[in-house]
């Protein structure tokens, strides 16, 4: 048996030997290509090095890159198909080409990996004349040079055998692809890429062209090779696995969803595994990526959502998407370890989400299943208007024809209110309305939701931040307060401690926060201990207004920060290079603690589950 890590380490190895330099992992938000939302390829990192500036590590790379997918989201739970995974890659930046490239993955999988070749074959690119594009006999006779018999080398076309742009436009080429047998017995001499049993894991993308914005491929200054090995699957082809769960990367999180399930299903299993070990990794990115409802944070939502309602589906009844997350950090922060640096993010963000989801999903569902209902008994979903008296009957063509077999799909309005009101992705109606077999009104959902957006522009405005009931001087001091109460929190309960909510009158702040059990008598008054130590004190209160890029980067807390705008306002209480308390907030603040008076608790309670609530006055 071969883990995930020990295939990491042979690739990395031999490759150094071969005079490549080892680079770190890149983000999974692509800098060079504004044409995709993430990193789907250990390309995407190297696109400018790819087109001709110099690496600063030199022409020959080797890299274990982070990866998201989704365009497969629908697939995902089957054997192979993943939304994040780890992607094998070595690198020519204009330095060897096809021979070099051929021969080295010869070598490393026949040598290092002792992979017998009678359970090898390759394809390689047939050729496309239209564009002017050769068939690549060249790879083929290097194979062959290799021992790779004839019969096992097939010629393919481009859905097969070319790879990129990584976007729109960029470098591209024809790879060649090898492939394994994992069926029982003897492989067949001859060579059938649409034989299942034939396993691609592994190809060699040789980039000769640059795609334009006009959809010519023009020919690379500067030839380049970009090579790609799943290691989940690559992983589980050596160790005779059928499947990429049965790997040492879902073990431990597999195992986790069990313990919480009561009605286990395999492919519900593997959804909540893979999206949550995806929403891990991009919570868990240098550039914090928050759940929204927009690009990234959209995607981000969809994972965690659908995560969410299949765990609902085996029996899942308590919020369980951080112990996931705590899973993946602790199986792989070694390698990856911003995952640690960035775990209060993580964990935060998603308590968050699923507590915001959790509360609207079970009526969702109701409601989704009263739209089904409604549309057996022929009840349209909308209202019919009578005619007047002695008149013909209202012409009803207009509006019969915007709801045109209504009640065989979901409309489009329904699909909106779905999402609006209960929190669900366009995606997740879709996914429901299939698994009952029947179609949901994407174009008139779009619709909708541009509608919407026109409306709601101004339907905040006049709205205090910061569940502030006004701007007096009470509420302001309480409001401050309220920050000395988390920061104090988080020193006597722990890390995990993250603000859920605050109300805040002239009389009484009120502060949700993240933790499970009741506070002790002890932890209570050491709480206010603390408080009233920083009050005594009389530390200053400053602010800053920055980017979220910043303010992230100075360790800034922060409540439901994807609502945030890019320029924030950080405000600091005590010595600005070791603070007492730095939070992402809308003030308003006094400008010293000392103003604030005694600090108590009042009420200690239970808010929701993993929420408490407390009440505290200044005397």
């Amino acid at each position: 048996m071969i883990t995930t890590t020990e295939l990491k380490k042979k690739y990395l190895e031999f490759f150094r030997k071969q005079g490549h330099s080892v680079i770190a992992s890149a983000s999974l938000i692509p800098e060079n290509d504004p044409t995709v939302l993430f990193t789907t390829a250990g390309m995407h990192p190297l696109v400018p090095y790819l087109l001709g500036e110099q690496h600063p590590a030199g022409r020959r790379l080797a890299d274990v890159q982070k990866c998201i997918r989704t365009a497969d989201i629908d697939d995902v739970g089957d054997n192979s198909h993943l939304t994040f995974f780890e992607m094998l890659g070595n690198w020519s930046l204009g330095d060897y080409f096809k021979k070099e490239a051929i021969e080295w993955s010869f070598e490393f999988l026949t040598q290092v990996l002792k992979i017998p070749l009678e359970k090898l074959a390759v394809s390689c690119f047939k050729g496309e004349p239209k564009n002017n594009i050769p068939k690549d006999e060249e790879s083929a006779r290097i194979w062959q040079s290799l021992g790779v018999p004839k019969g096992r080398i097939a010629f393919l076309d481009r859905e097969e055998n070319w790879w990129g742009p990584a976007g729109q436009t960029g470098p591209c080429g024809p790879d060649t692809e090898m492939y394994y047998w994992t069926g029982k017995g003897a492989a067949p001499k001859k060579f059938d890429p649409g034989d299942k049993q034939w396993m691609e894991f592994w190809n060699d993308v040789f980039m000769q062209y640059n795609k334009t914005a006009d959809g010519r491929y023009e020919e690379l200054k500067q030839k380049n090779v970009d090579t790609g090995m799943g290691v989940e699957r690559t992983t589980a082809m050596l160790n005779g696995q059928d499947n990429v769960y049965a790997t040492d990367a879902f073990e431990p999180l597999l195992t986790a969803i069990a313990k919480l399930a009561t009605k286990p299903d395999v492919r519900s299993t593997r959804i909540i595994a893979d999206h949550l070990r995806a929403a891990t990794f991009i919570l868990g990115d240098e550039q914090g990526i928050a759940p929204s409802n927009l690009d990234r944070g959209y995607v981000l939502r969809r994972l965690i959502r659908r995560a969410i309602r299949h765990g609902k589906l085996i029996g899942i009844t308590k919020p369980f998407t951080h112990v996931i997350a705590e899973a993946v950090i602790k199986l792989m922060h070694t390698e990856y370890p911003e995952l640690q640096k960035n775990k209060d993010f993580i964990i935060e963000q998603l308590v968050q989400e699923e507590e915001r989801f959790g509360e609207t999903l079970e009526n969702g569902l109701k409601e989704f299943e009263n739209i089904l209902k409604r549309k057996k008994k022929k009840i349209p979903p909308f209202s019919i208007p009578m005619a007047s008296p002695g008149s013909a009957t209202t012409d009803l063509t207009p509006r019969m024809e915007k709801y045109k077999d209504w009640d065989k799909k979901i409309t489009g309005e329904e699909a909106f209110i779905l999402f609006s009101t209960f929190g669900f992705p366009l995606e997740m109606t879709d996914e429901l309305a299939k698994e009952r077999g029947i179609a949901v009104d994407k174009k008139m959902f779009e619709s909708e939701f541009t509608k919407h957006q026109a409306l709601s522009r101004t339907a905040t405005a006049g709205r205090f931040k910061g569940g502030l009931a006004d701007h007096s001087e009470a509420t302001t001091r309480l409001h401050t307060a309220t920050h000395l109460l988390l920061a104090a929190l988080r020193t006597v309960l722990g890390d995990h401690v993250f603000q859920r909510g605050s109300n805040i009158t002239a009389d009484r702040l009120r502060l949700d926060f993240s933790h499970p059990d009741k506070l002790t008598d002890a932890e209570r008054q050491r709480v206010e201990e603390i408080v009233n130590e920083q009050i005594e004190r009389n530390l200053p209160v400053s602010w800053q207004e920055m980017s979220l890029d910043e303010a992230r980067t100075l360790s800034a807390m922060g409540v439901f920060e994807s609502k945030y705008s890019q320029r924030v306002k950080v405000y600091t209480i005590g010595d600005p290079a070791k603070p007492f308390s730095r939070e992402i907030c809308g003030g308003p603040h006094v400008e010293a603690i000392g103003s604030l008076s005694h600090f108590r608790l009042t009420k200690e309670e239970a808010s929701s589950a993993g929420v408490r609530r407390i009440k505290a006055i200044l005397d």
